[in-house]
């Protein structure tokens, strides 16, 4: 853990300028507002998600909770969809044989795979074997071993590479992480990275059915870890699963909250309307058995938040005349598929879908693990252009609407009200009490307390006089990354100057969030969690700059307020204004001109907190520039990669930008240096 901690400090010293430290608005030791806040709403959230209690309520719960799925991961079910199954090599062994293969999950996307066959005639009982963050993806040993298991049990065994894991990774044979920035790019299309693994392991079921060695009424499910998460959500999603054993993986999604869960374990607003109780409650009246490991390091697969899950979802299982179909066990290892899981998962298949045994674990059959270079489907250098990566799908799903967006009619106050919705904005927080301290180095120190329990640290200057406004500063790293010679350029003009910490940053971060974010890219604990609870980073700033640029109006009547923003702070900023925020002119510097996915080096140029689910389906920073009817002056305008813009390509961006503004009849103008 010092290790990853001492990293992340690394990190964020590149991410974000270091300087002298300005004065602190608030003194003495500083309380985690941020976690506090974030761990009551998860409280708040799982007390308040009661499961109805018979089936008359049940059934219309159920089919509620599939479609709210279905919105908030961008899933797609689309069975019609041809599999187009390719083969490229068998490999026999004694008893089974394994066919290397990659299938179509979308249009025109294909997933790579390996098919455990055994000998004989069939139909057999299948199982989906889906694999966590483990090294080699489904060619794993853990995986392997599934899968091996179980054809040597008697089962047709399904192994698919998750959505940019092993050969679906940006450059084929090197592995990546499919998560953190990259898998979060998703999101801005208005996908998810859960949605494209429970998209291609539903189609994976298509491929088992579709099978004269399957009998398609018997087909389970497993994994462990991320791939017990997948399997949880294939079998609730699809009813084709008659059975299923999530491992390591289930506990409580309020557990999820502030914790280092990946993106693919994600649902945007997904604990405004569930708990992972209603996911397993979704498998009844199928049979569901939960494998937890009494040693796990994690908080989110501790067996005390996987019972409180279970008991929740008892009750629907119950009124389903199904109590005998739910069950759980926990095993004295750390987090795994470890052999006696395997056979406790066998004993059970066996019971369940072979109607055979007693449910009692059965002793795992001996095999040899393959090597990698042995299951893959591809050499490296000879990848199928149909594997789509992440990077690849991100910018041709930017590049589609970006068409759609210079296309389409446009209406003003459609889409503000829009936008705003997808910012998930609080619009009932308020200003509840101003609190101001002794200035320091000049500075005025203010705090701005808010309905909902925050504190807004202010450093304020006044201006020269009241036509100078005033510039209100903001950067991700907090006001201490603020540039120095922009703020002192701001008060030898005269200008009134404002520097904040918006939400999670500076004196508003949260210790508990960075400290988990570990490696990972700023922000990721705290854009994740956010999500679940129904917000947005981005949404949580521009709350933030409306309450204080309201409080400089009451306070100095109707002055001028620039808003200058670096990088991600600068996207809030300009939302802001879209949303006709009380500002005469925006000012970002280091921000992208647009969301679309640029490439896969520099992907976490900007931090978390700059993703919005759904953003490019709505529009793009052309469009909210546009919508401001203010200026809006970008210094060092950069793609989402970080990349500088210049030349052509700044023209083309340019372009777009009086397009938009010339469409939505707004004054004003966007201006580039």
């Amino acid at each position: 853990m010092k290790t990853l901690v001492s990293f992340s400090m690394v990190l964020s010293s590149l991410f974000y300028s270091s300087q002298e430290p300005l004065p602190k608005v608030f003194s003495g030791e500083r309380t985690d507002i941020v976690q506090q806040q974030l761990r009551q709403q998860a409280a708040t959230a799982f007390q308040a998600q009661v499961l109805p209690a018979t089936e008359s309520e049940w059934t219309p719960r159920r089919r509620l909770l599939k479609a709210a799925i279905l919105q908030s991961t961008g899933a797609v079910e689309d069975h019609a969809l041809p599999l187009q199954v390719k083969e490229t090599g068998r490999i026999q062994l004694t008893g089974y044989h394994i066919r290397k293969i990659f299938f179509q999950t979308r249009p025109g996307v294909f997933a790579t795979a390996n098919l455990y066959v055994p000998d004989g005639k069939g139909p057999f009982p299948a199982v989906i074997n889906m694999h966590g963050h483990w090294k080699d993806a489904r060619m794993g040993d853990m995986v392997q071993a599934t899968a091996h298991s179980l054809a040597l049990n008697g089962y047709v065994c399904l192994t698919i590479d998750a959505w940019g894991t092993g050969e679906r990774t940006t450059t084929a044979g090197v592995a990546e992480y499919h998560g953190a920035n990259l898998g979060a790019s998703l999101l801005n299309t208005g996908n998810t990275l859960l949605g494209m693994q429970l998209s291609d392991n539903m189609r994976g079921v298509d491929l088992l059915a579709s099978l004269p060695e399957v009998d398609k009424e018997r087909i389970g499910a497993t994994g462990a870890s991320g791939g017990g998460n997948q399997t949880m959500w294939l079998a609730a999603m699809d009813e084709r699963i008659k059975a299923a054993v999530p491992v390591v993986s289930v506990g409580t999604f309020e557990s999820y909250i502030l914790n280092s869960n990946c993106v693919c374990e994600l649902v945007p607003d997904g604990l405004t309307y569930m708990e992972e109780s209603a996911v397993l409650a979704m498998v009844a009246p199928r049979a569901l058995k939960i494998c937890n490991a009494l040693n796990d390091a994690s908080k989110s697969f501790f067996p005390s938040e996987m019972l409180r899950s279970y008991k929740a979802a008892a009750p629907v299982y119950e009124a389903l005349h199904a109590s005998d179909k739910l069950s759980y066990q926990l095993f004295n290892t750390v987090h795994g598929y470890w052999p006696e899981i395997r056979e406790t998962m066998i004993g059970w298949m066996d019971l369940q879908l072979k109607h055979t045994g007693t449910g009692a674990p059965k002793k795992e059959p001996a095999f040899n693990l393959l090597p990698v270079a042995q299951l893959q489907t591809f050499s490296p250098d000879q990848r199928d252009a149909g594997v789509v990566t992440t990077a690849a799908w991100c910018t041709q799903q930017g590049q589609l609407l970006n068409e759609q967006l210079l296309k389409a009619p446009i209406d003003n106050n459609a889409k503000r009200k829009a936008l705003q919705q997808l910012l998930r904005i609080n619009e009932n927080r308020t200003l509840k009490q101003v609190h101001t301290y002794s200035p320091a180095q000049g500075w005025q120190r203010i705090a701005l307390e808010t309905s909902d329990g925050s504190l807004i640290p202010l450093l304020l200057r006044a201006p020269g006089s009241k036509e100078k406004g005033y510039v209100v500063f903001t950067h991700p790293g907090g006001k201490d990354s603020i540039p120095a010679m922009d703020i002192e350029k701001a008060i030898q003009s005269g200008q009134g100057v404002v520097l904040t910490d918006l939400w999670g940053s500076g004196e508003q971060s949260s210790v508990t969030a960075t400290t988990v974010d570990g490696s990972q890219p700023p922000y990721h604990t705290l854009a994740r969690s956010v999500l679940w609870l129904g917000g947005t980073v981005q949404g949580r700033w521009v709350s933030d700059l409306q309450l204080i640029t309201n409080y400089l109006k009451k306070s100095d009547g109707d002055v001028r307020i620039v808003l200058n923003g670096s990088r991600e702070a600068g996207i809030a900023s300009l939302f802001l204004a879209a949303l006709g925020g009380n500002v005469t002119q925006v000012v970002l510097d280091h921000a992208p001109l647009s969301y679309r996915f640029d490439e896969r080096a520099g992907i976490d140029f900007f931090s978390m907190a700059i993703h919005v689910p759904g953003i490019l389906v709505w529009g793009d920073i052309s469009l909210a520039a546009a919508l401001s009817g203010k200026e809006v002056v970008f210094n060092a305008p950069v793609t989402m990669s970080g990349r500088s813009l210049t030349g052509a390509e700044l023209q083309a961006q340019q372009e777009v930008f009086a397009q938009l503004r010339k469409r939505c009849k707004q004054p004003g103008q966007s201006i580039f240096h």
